[in-house]
C-alpha cells in the first residue's frame, strides 16, 4: 500500500510538471476591458499601424494592431504607441487592409457566402480553411497530421487558416493543445480566423433566423469573446471572420465592418462537391462533423506538386508587395521582406 501511495504521489507530481510546462499555461493571462476601436497609430519603429482593439492584459493596457499592408496582427503595450499620426506620410484609406474591409463588407449582401471566396489576383496556389465548430466528436487528428507532414516540402510550417469557435476552444482543451504544439514545432503556420463564440444552429429553422441571425444573439459579443479567448492563450486573432454556416445579412456585415474584420466565404466547400481551383478558398471541417469533406481533402494534400497551400493573407496581398504613399497604392513584385518600415 505504501508503494502504491508513493507511485500515486510521483504520478501526480509529473502531471503537475506537464501542466505548468505546457505552452498554453506558461503564463497566466487575463484579458479584461476588451473593446473595439479604430485608430491609425505609429509603432515603436515608426511604422503605420491600425489599432482595432484595446484591452487590459493582466491589468496592463494593450492594443491589437494590424499592419495595413501585410494584414498581420500584433499585440503591443498601449504605452509604446504613438497616437499622433500627422507625422506619417501614408494614406490609410489606400492600404490593402482598408480597401479589403470596404470591398468585402459592401452590398449587395448575400444570405450565404458573402465576402471573399477566392484570391483577388492570380496566385500560384490555394487557401485551406478548416472550420472548428462546436462538436462532441473527436477532431480530425489524422487530417491535421497530413497537413503538418507537408511542412517538410514547404521548408516551414504548412499554411492553414483555422476558423475556430470559442465553444470548441473551451470544450476541447487537449485537442487544441495538440494543434498548438504542431504550430510551436514549426509544422503548421496557422492563421486564426474568428468563427464566433457559440455558433448557434438549429437544423429545423430557416436560414433567415438561423446561425448568427438567431433572434437574441449578441453579435459583437460573439466576435469579441473568441478573440479574447485566443489572446488569453497567447495567440493572435487575425483580421478574418467566417460567419457560421456562411450565413449573414446586411446588418451583420455592416457591423462586421465596424469591428474591422473581413468576411471570408468559400469557393470550394469540399463536402458539397465544389471543386477547388487555383486561387480558391477551400472549406473543410476539422471537428469531426463532416468526414466527407476530409475524405475529399486528403487526396489533395497527397498531391503537393499540384496543390500549393498559401497563407490566407496572400488572397488579398498577393505574393508581391504593396507600397503605400499619401496619395495612392502601388503593387511591386518583390518579396515582402524587402520593404523597410513594414
Amino acid at each position: 500500500m505504501a508503494i502504491l501511495r508513493l507511485l500515486i504521489i510521483h504520478f501526480s507530481f509529473l502531471l503537475i510538471l506537464i501542466f505548468i510546462s505546457s505552452p498554453l499555461f506558461a503564463e497566466s493571462l487575463t484579458i479584461t476591458d476588451y473593446q473595439p476601436i479604430y485608430r491609425a497609430v505609429i509603432d515603436t519603429s515608426g511604422n503605420l499601424r491600425i489599432a482595432i482593439r484595446q484591452y487590459k492584459r493582466n491589468n496592463v493596457p494593450n492594443l491589437l494592431l494590424v499592419n495595413p499592408v501585410t494584414l498581420e496582427t500584433s499585440a503591443v503595450l498601449k504605452a509604446d504607441i504613438d497616437f499622433d499620426c500627422e507625422k506619417s506620410p501614408f494614406n490609410v484609406q489606400n492600404t490593402p487592409f482598408v480597401r479589403a474591409l470596404d470591398r468585402y463588407n459592401a452590398p449587395p449582401y448575400k444570405l450565404q457566402n458573402h465576402g471573399m471566396v477566392r484570391a483577388e489576383s492570380s496566385v500560384d496556389g490555394m487557401f485551406l480553411t478548416v472550420d472548428m465548430c462546436p462538436s462532441k466528436r473527436p477532431f480530425e487528428k489524422a487530417f491535421f497530421m497530413a497537413i503538418a507532414d507537408l511542412s517538410r516540402q514547404y521548408g516551414g510550417g504548412t499554411p492553414v487558416a483555422i476558423a475556430i469557435t470559442g465553444n470548441w476552444l473551451e470544450n476541447h482543451p487537449e485537442e487544441f493543445a495538440w494543434i498548438f504544439q504542431l504550430k510551436k514545432d514549426g509544422k503548421l503556420a496557422i492563421t486564426w480566423v474568428n468563427h464566433s463564440a457559440s455558433h448557434p444552429f438549429d437544423p429545423r429553422t430557416p436560414l433567415e433566423r438561423n446561425f448568427l441571425l438567431t433572434p437574441g444573439i449578441d453579435f459583437e459579443n460573439e466576435v469579441l469573446t473568441t478573440e479574447r479567448l485566443l489572446l488569453e492563450r497567447g495567440l493572435l486573432p487575425s483580421v478574418f471572420f467566417r460567419f457560421p454556416g456562411l450565413v449573414a445579412d446586411g446588418k451583420l456585415v455592416r457591423k462586421l465592418r465596424e469591428l474591422s474584420l473581413i468576411p471570408i466565404g468559400s469557393e470550394a466547400w469540399l463536402a458539397k462537391g465544389e471543386i477547388p481551383k487555383r486561387g480558391s478558398i477551400i472549406l473543410v471541417h476539422g471537428n469531426g462533423n463532416e468526414p466527407q469533406g476530409i475524405m475529399k481533402a486528403l487526396p489533395l494534400l497527397r498531391k503537393p506538386q499540384q496543390v500549393k497551400l498559401l497563407p490566407l493573407t496572400e488572397a488579398i496581398t498577393g505574393a508581391g508587395l504593396w507600397l503605400v504613399n499619401s496619395q495612392s497604392t502601388f503593387f511591386i513584385g518583390l518579396p515582402q521582406a524587402h520593404l523597410p518600415g513594414f
